[in-house]
């Protein structure tokens, strides 16, 4: 794997927009993303502009961690929220614990299978136990019931189904199942 993985910059906004673009155009991006091609084509430089320096390293909640090859593309990205039990709910129920939530996941097809989205992973989940107190005590992440290949990967990298589910914004038919990993023991 010829990629070097690192936290996005707050200059790189346009790089951010173009792989969000890209992956709300993956043919199984209705069930993997809670957004749409249309939607975030049409939103303004400045809200990319915004979310590339809340991700970055000047951000305290967000981290965007890209896989970038030799030739400065991205081949992937997956971005890690923080969320601590005082904090409002974005999605699913309140955290009990201090916890982060992968979101944003996606790896080009003719990267995947080389071992990036596992990289990805590590650089998020270790990310996740590095922040300071309070500590982390598990990272989550949700993936759409019929999202077989998603969840076959999440599993292999040692992550957990919880049992929670909730249904998909907009479509009470479908549902997201929670994942989790928790801290190792110390």
């Amino acid at each position: 794997m010829d990629y070097l993985i690192r936290v996005i910059r707050a200059d790189e906004w346009e790089k951010t927009r173009e792989i969000r673009l890209a992956a709300l155009q993956d043919p199984v991006a209705s069930i993997a993303f809670l957004d749409t091609h249309e939607a975030a084509s049409a939103r303004p430089d400045s809200f990319w502009q915004e979310r590339a320096e809340g991700a970055s390293e000047s951000g305290t909640s967000v981290r965007q961690f890209v896989a970038e090859a030799p030739d400065g593309s991205w081949a992937g990205t997956i971005s890690v929220l923080v969320e601590r039990p005082s904090d409002e709910v974005r999605f699913g129920e309140a955290a009990k614990v201090d916890q982060t939530h992968i979101v944003g996941v996606y790896v080009r097809p003719e990267a995947r299978a080389t071992g990036v989205t596992e990289a990805l992973f590590r650089a998020g989940v270790e990310w996740s136990w590095s922040l300071p107190e309070p500590a982390v005590r598990r990272v989550r992440l949700y993936v759409h019931e019929e999202n077989a290949r998603a969840a076959a990967f999440y599993r292999r990298f040692g992550f957990e189904a919880t049992g929670d589910r909730v249904a998909v914004p907009g479509d009470d038919s479908a549902h997201e199942l929670e994942y989790e990993i928790r801290r190792p023991a110390a």
